[in-house]
């Protein structure tokens, strides 16, 4: 199937962004070359996606702006809308994957006109210290000798990787978090991340702080947009599903979905059942 390749321009980012599919169009918002690759071939088949990067997978412009502007969700939230308007949809469904959750949730929020629907996978209720405790506990609770060992192999190497290679210390972090993202211990992760550039101010501003303080829970009073939350029951870096049941009621109309055989990367570890549990979500708001 044929890739068309575009970007858009605003306030100094070039934001490029990925079209592949066919069907009704679907907003991925993150990296344009990892979810290209995590989403399946015959998912494609039937949906038209973009891949879209944001502010933190660009070239930074030359600017004195504070990073808590420079990279704010609201104009993350702007630059996604931008894109909407450049591709001509009236309206579309919105994905987002772990950190990028939040982007896609607050995007929807906001343009809720402009959405069918938001998909979310792999996404923990935040970022906060209490969040990590928990998804740590998840994995001491259920991780075999093997993947623990794994992990804590990469968690020693992991240092003197970022401190020869500073500027890609995101995608070494993610590499190293691997036994934990990832059901099969022997999979390429590098393979997701091969060339795909990482703004570090803008990361480590937004997992940082913004993600880590933020509460999805507001705005959710006149929200009617559905969810889709698909979660993996041995996800380690976003923690147990059962995060999500105080939350869920709070929202209008939400629905989980869980997959017994993946952790971090539903629609890659489970591609058949992830598209026909994600299809016939979908078919109910068509």
């Amino acid at each position: 199937m044929k890739i068309q390749e575009g970007f858009i321009e605003r306030n100094g980012f070039k934001l490029h962004y990925l079209k592949e599919g066919k069907g009704e169009p679907v907003f991925v918002i993150g990296s344009r070359l990892f979810y290209q690759r995590l989403f399946s071939a015959s998912l494609k088949e039937k949906l038209d996606f973009v891949f879209a990067d944001h502010r933190g997978f660009s070239i930074p412009p030359d600017s004195t702006e504070p990073v808590e502007e420079l990279y704010a969700l609201e104009e993350i939230i702007e630059d996604m809308e931008a894109l909407r308007k450049e591709l001509g949809w009236k309206r579309c469904w919105i994905v987002g994957h772990s950190g990028h959750g939040y982007m896609a949730l607050e995007y929807a929020k906001k343009y809720a006109d402009h959405v069918k629907g938001v998909i979310l996978t792999g996404m923990a209720t935040s970022l906060s210290t209490g969040n990590h405790a928990l998804a740590d506990l998840h994995f001491e609770t259920l991780a075999e000798p093997e993947r623990i060992n794994a992990f804590r192999a990469n968690m020693e190497a992991l240092p003197a990787a970022i401190e020869a290679e500073p500027d890609k210390s995101f995608l070494l972090y993610n590499l190293a978090l691997a036994p934990k993202s990832w059901l099969n211990l022997e999979i390429d992760a590098g393979a997701f991340w091969k060339d795909v550039y990482t703004n570090m101010p803008a990361i480590d501003y937004l997992w940082g702080i913004v993600f880590r303080d933020i509460d999805i829970t507001q705005g959710l009073t006149d929200f009617y947009v559905p969810v889709w939350l698909a979660h993996g029951k041995f996800d380690y870096l976003a923690g147990p599903a059962d995060q999500w049941t105080g939350i869920m009621k709070q929202f209008s109309d939400i629905t989980l979905e869980l997959f017994e055989h993946s952790a971090h990367n539903p629609p890659y570890e489970e591609t058949p059942l992830f598209e026909e549990k994600l299809l016939a979500w979908m078919d109910l708001y068509r």
